[in-house]
């Protein structure tokens, strides 16, 4: 059983991210104040996350009831070993995506930039709720509120196609949680008594044990479908119909609090909320996992399709986040853990290859792959890291993607699951085939007579932040343990 230790200390990181898009708002004038504070609130929240980690890594569990709406129905605060997960990521990548926005956003002298860095911090706040929800009702505020808050965002250009993009994203994700997710929150607490997460014991869940068994298996659903940031097929449209956003935006979404929101959610949600005993027993477990195991193989045979960069890398999200709920719905210890990484995982190499597509666009202009032929030598940085970054997508040793998915692939094997280990097998050719030609035109083929390439790289603010992350996905690759020591301390799995 885990030790909790009832502390407002955890709440600091919710104060301070909470705080940073007010004095954003305060500091809209001055730039240089304005970005100071995103950077200075990313590295203090990092740092209050980081404060909570050693007791987490010992077995305990933080937490803060703030207040009670009604029996059963709390606004409260938790922090365990997959709450460390997300926020230390959403954390620590604000602070890079900061960097980069400040050269992204001076350099092309986009609009409208304090209410670009007041929505972006608000949705960090959003996420690192999100980590900290102790209970079904918590998270689903904070799960709406990154929603609203990235919907500026998504329509930042204004204009037809943004307006579009920001309506489809709005109507799936507000609509799907309306439809489905509030309905199960009802269901659960009808069912259960509670809407607190289990944080002790992800094998028992909350759900008693006379519980209808159809009911059950309906909140489930609803839960599955509710949670749409997740993308998993048919619901994952509104992500590549996002890609109109400014490319930071869309690192945003594809790699810290958006996306990352919606699989931790569901993770959060399976393994607290139902239990792995139930899921196993009503059979759910392996329904997810093939579902999944669909969306990632038929997501990467469409990212093939793409010619433009940003689209491509979308449905290379939709098609990596069905990893991180495979293996949870695997519901073998190592296919958990392997999936819960790769949240962590795949961030880092998400986030640096949005990053190297924006800083293609600031510094060439290109967002066609057709046309990127022979930009690898005069941008070499960038695509250096793009080409690390790719490596883990694929699964290539010694990045932090072939940690996930070598552990995934133990945890098929575990569950006895050929046709997962097979599909996992493809999605690895797939990604490979969808990679490697952008590697190959950047560096190994001559750039067209005429070409209006522009020489050189991006502004510094830009190439380093991406040049770190890439770095960081290959250091995560050599030790997997840096976040799978908090995965393993999570509900005594």
């Amino acid at each position: 059983m885990a030790e909790f230790i009832e502390s407002p200390r955890l709440l600091l990181p919710l104060a301070i991210t909470m705080l940073a898009p007010l004095a954003i708002w305060r500091f809209g004038a001055r730039p240089n104040q304005r970005e100071g504070v995103s950077l200075l609130a990313g590295l203090a929240a990092f740092a209050c996350v980081c404060w909570l980690a050693p007791a987490v890594l010992a077995g305990k569990v933080w937490m803060w009831t703030m207040f009670t709406l009604l029996p059963g129905v709390t606004v409260t605060f938790c922090a365990d070993g997959l709450s460390l997960v997300f926020a230390l990521v959403a954390c620590f990548l604000w602070m890079f995506a900061t960097s980069y926005n400040i050269g992204y956003m001076r350099t092309l002298n986009e609009h409208a930039q304090t209410r670009y860095y007041f929505c972006f911090a608000v949705a960090i706040f959003g996420a690192v709720g999100v980590a900290f929800s102790g209970n079904v009702f918590t998270l689903y505020l904070f799960y709406e509120l990154i929603t609203i808050f990235t919907y500026p965002l998504v329509a930042h250009h204004q204009d037809e196609e943004g307006f579009s993009g920001a309506r489809k994203y709005m109507v799936y994700l507000m609509g799907s949680s309306k439809l489905f997710l509030l309905p199960a929150m009802v269901l659960t607490y009808v069912l259960a008594g509670t809407l607190d997460f289990n944080l002790s014991d992800v094998s028992r869940g909350i759900f008693p044990p006379d519980a209808n068994p159809t009911l059950v298996s309906v909140t489930y659903f609803l839960f599955l479908f509710g949670l749409a940031k997740a993308a998993i097929m048919p619901l994952h449209n509104w992500l590549p119909g996002a890609m109109v956003a400014p490319t930071p935006v869309s690192a945003l979404l594809h790699a810290v609090a958006v996306v990352k929101a919606g699989v931790f959610s569901l993770s959060r949600v399976m393994l607290s909320g139902f239990g792995v005993d139930l899921l196993d027993k009503l059979g759910l477990g392996m329904v997810t996992a093939y579902l999944a195991a669909f969306t990632i193989v038929a997501a990467s045979v469409i990212a093939l399709t793409k010619d433009d960069l940003k689209a491509r890398l979308a449905y290379s999200t939709v098609s990596q986040l069905s990893y991180i709920i495979l293996g949870v719905a695997l519901l073998t210890p190592m296919a958990v853990s392997g999936g819960l990484t790769h949240i962590a995982h795949h961030a880092f190499s998400k986030i640096t290859l949005f990053f190297a597509a924006g800083a293609i666009y600031v510094a060439a202009h290109v967002k066609k792959i057709s046309l990127m032929d022979g930009l690898g030598r005069k941008m070499p940085f960038t695509f250096a890291a793009f080409s690390l970054a790719s490596l883990s997508m694929i699964g290539v040793p010694p990045s932090c993607g072939f940690a996930s998915k070598w552990m995934l692939a133990g945890g098929a094997l575990q569950a006895d699951k050929m046709i997962i280990l097979i599909a996992l097998g493809a999605s690895t050719v797939l990604n490979a085939a969808y990679f490697t030609p952008i590697i190959y035109r950047a560096f190994f083929k001559a750039a067209p007579a005429g070409a209006e390439h522009h020489g050189g790289e991006a502004p510094l603010t830009m190439v380093v932040p991406l040049s770190v992350t890439a770095l960081i996905s290959i250091y995560l690759g050599l030790f997997p343990e840096t976040f799978l020591r908090f995965v393993q301390t999570f509900g005594g799995y």
